[in-house]
């Protein structure tokens, strides 16, 4: 059978058509039943609360529910591995953080690459560390607690949640730019570390804002600065670490990624509704509350984020010779 030029013409014209148009019902249907948004860590902490809060967020925006599953352990390998594995139709999502950052050099046989197997979505917030000790430190801020740690080798514990948490880089990071040697002690957690900040059995801790900020208001622990590159507006006379430490930054933050192969219409329509939900004044205020800052922008600034993270880590973690146990 012999088609007229035109007709072929409109045939090819119509089959190469095709793609696009499933991209676009793909997209416009999305997501048709449930999103499943991971979190690879306990119930309650930082990482959890901000995928609920995002989760019900989304959910009121685009009438489908974003479950919360979390899937805790490994130092959030088995969570983030559970992604990896998913199936990359947008159903299934990862509530990214600093520590996937982290992992990346201080494991040196993960089953995964994080920068290559997880398809960055959207970044959500960044949210700093107190540098606090207990009163009983004889200093009230950054120059004097280094005078005091140089003049005591050897007796000045650092505390945090766990090696390779953000109170503990930080640490580290502080330790590799102001020449100290600071012992490390590493909890199973957060809330045993502070008690014992509390308690004074340690002296140091670079903790979450939101889990300190009402120990820091009543004088139970002392907060000598702020590792944001900016003083934060509710406490605009506490300095930043960087105002003493030149190149000092220290901070945890939150993305959103999907499995390696995820539909490119489904990332950017996600990246879309994501940057919306935080454009929201009310959202913004909920996440400031936190202690975070807002971070919106494109998957490929979300990529770049995660990139420069995750190298900037990878040289604290070589220089404090730091070893998962």
């Amino acid at each position: 059978m012999i088609f007229p030029r035109r007709r072929f013409l409109h045939l090819a014209a119509g089959a190469a058509a095709l793609p696009v148009v499933s991209r676009i019902a793909r997209a416009q249907t999305y997501p048709a039943r449930p999103v499943h948004l991971v979190v690879a860590a306990a119930a309650g902490g930082p990482t959890d609360i901000v995928a609920r809060l995002l989760g019900q967020w989304l959910s009121e925006r685009i009438h489908q529910s974003f479950v919360i599953e979390n899937r805790s352990g490994g130092s959030n390998n088995i969570g983030t591995e559970f992604v990896v594995r998913s199936a990359p139709d947008g159903y299934t999502l990862l509530l990214a953080n600093s520590v996937n950052a982290v992992n990346a050099s201080l494991f040196s046989h993960l089953s995964y690459n994080f920068i290559r197997d997880i398809t960055p979505i959207a970044s959500i917030m960044r949210a700093s560390f107190f540098m606090e000790v207990n009163p009983s430190v004889p200093a009230n801020n950054v120059p004097e607690f280094i005078a005091y740690a140089k003049a005591n080798p050897g007796k000045v514990n650092m505390t945090s949640g766990g090696i390779g948490t953000g109170g503990h880089v930080a640490g580290e990071l502080f330790n590799m730019l102001t020449g100290l040697n600071m012992t490390h002690v590493a909890y199973r957690g957060g809330g045993p570390a502070l008690v014992d900040i509390l308690g004074g059995q340690v002296q140091l801790m670079f903790d979450t804002i939101p889990s300190s900020i009402e120990y820091v208001r009543t004088g139970k622990v002392r907060a000598l600065a702020v590792t944001a590159p900016a003083r934060m507006e509710s406490m605009p006379a506490l300095p930043t670490v960087s105002e003493f430490v030149p190149g000092f930054e220290a901070s945890a933050w939150f993305g959103v990624g999907a499995p390696r192969g995820t539909p490119m219409e489904i990332i950017e329509k996600l990246n879309t509704e994501i940057n919306a939900v935080l454009a929201d004044p009310k959202n913004r205020a909920r996440i400031t509350d936190l202690g975070g800052v807002v971070v919106t922008g494109s998957p490929a600034e979300c990529r770049q984020l995660i990139a420069d993270e995750t190298e900037k880590w990878a040289k604290v973690v070589k220089f404090a010779g730091i070893k998962v146990e």
